[in-house]
């Protein structure tokens, strides 16, 4: 980008039973921000799963995740560490990745460049096509056949699954620091007082609130 040299992390979710990629996207970081930012889009299209089954780094460890899969009434469950087998199929989908898309995409210019050729890859190739652990049927297909989850999660449910809430001293500015960020509040009583501030993880950008 620019001339300059970027990393690049790409993330997804695998359905475990259709080998159906239920969200996929390229990112420059790997964060618990960036991990919950493809959970909610999945869970906006296909709803809340009985399990979720995921690495063991400090990505996925973090306790907003572990507190919006208990309010979505998921069960969050961890690969043991250093256990390779445990993540087989997930293991075998980055390499199908890679070989098939990854290793064609040449120089690109931008993260969206490389999320449409991505998407398009899933759409016309991976997801149409037969595979092994299948019994030669299509991931798509499989996974269609499935009923379907998204009525049991509305936009209200899952905003309240994805708030979070931490305890922070408001300063005699009237301002408090929050994420990395300075907030200012126009409730001068507050000053030099505890307060309880919230924000959604759905919307990281948006400013967050006090709660009193």
């Amino acid at each position: 980008i620019g001339g300059t040299r970027v990393p690049v992390r790409v993330h997804a979710l695998l359905d475990d039973a259709s080998r159906f990629v239920v969200a996929i996207e390229a990112r420059h970081q790997e964060r618990e921000v960036d991990m919950l930012a493809i959970l909610v889009r999945a869970l906006r299209r296909y709803g809340a799963p009985d399990a979720l089954y995921l690495d063991n780094g400090s990505t996925y460890r973090g306790e907003s995740l572990s507190l919006a899969c208990a309010r979505l009434g998921t069960t969050l469950v961890h690969a043991k560490p250093y256990d390779a087998p445990a993540r087989g199929k997930m293991e075998r989908f980055w390499r199908t990745l890679r070989e098939q898309c990854l290793s064609f995409c040449g120089a690109l210019g931008s993260l969206h460049d490389l999320n449409v050729r991505l998407l398009a890859w899933l759409d016309e190739q991976y997801h149409k096509a037969p595979h092994g652990g299948l019994m030669g049927k299509a991931p798509a297909d499989v996974f269609s056949a499935t009923p379907s989850k998204q009525g049991d999660l509305d936009e209200d449910k899952l905003r309240r699954a994805l708030t979070v809430r931490e305890r922070r001293r408001v300063r005699r500015d009237n301002t408090l620091a929050l994420g990395g960020s300075d907030w200012e509040t126009h409730l001068h009583f507050l000053a030099g007082r505890l307060v309880t501030v919230a924000y959604s993880l759905i919307d990281p950008d948006a400013p967050p609130w006090i709660e009193h």
